[in-house]
């Protein structure tokens, strides 16, 4: 987030340095004001393409083990463009190496899903789905402690019994 921000500072430096380059190759005919609007506008669209290019970034990096099977877009009324464009502020990735099936029971898989959110620690959290059933049983406050259960019936269509169970 630092870096951000510094790169920000930077990119409204260089839009007003440009600008006063500008003026200089045009022998000062241009308006003064035009320099603080270079410089803010340099700063807007650094700030938008960090925000767009986040998701992009972060799953590139990611180990190749991990699968992306949700993610949200975000549109705010203070972001008017992302009403047009909306941009990937949360995923959730499947580590599909740390599926684990039951020996004894082969439809029950245990899952770790990693939670990722734009400003916010990736949040690691462990998910048991019954593929028979087309059931999940998300975690609860002790996590998932098999007397505490509680089952969701959620279908096939599922995004994390689909990934869950898919075999490969």
């Amino acid at each position: 987030m630092f870096l951000e921000l510094i790169a920000t500072f930077v990119a409204g430096i260089a839009g007003a340095g440009i600008m006063m380059l500008l003026n200089r190759i045009t022998g000062n005919r241009l308006p003064r004001w035009l320099v603080p609007v270079a410089a803010g506008a340099a700063m807007l669209t650094m700030t938008i393409s960090s925000e767009y290019a986040w998701y992009g970034r972060t799953t590139q990096n990611m180990p190749d083990r991990l699968e992306v099977i949700e993610t949200v877009e975000s549109r705010a009324a203070y972001r008017p463009w992302t009403y047009v464009v909306p941009y990937t502020n949360r995923f959730i990735a499947l580590d599909r190496a740390g599926v684990q099936a039951n020996a004894e029971q082969p439809q029950m898989r245990l899952a770790d899903l990693l939670f990722y959110g734009r400003w916010k620690p990736t949040k690691a959290v462990q998910i048991m789905v019954d593929c028979d059933r087309n059931a999940r049983a998300d975690p609860g406050e002790s996590g998932l402690e098999t007397q505490k259960l509680r089952w969701r019936e959620v279908g096939a269509d599922d995004p994390f019994v689909a990934s869950i169970c898919k075999e490969g």
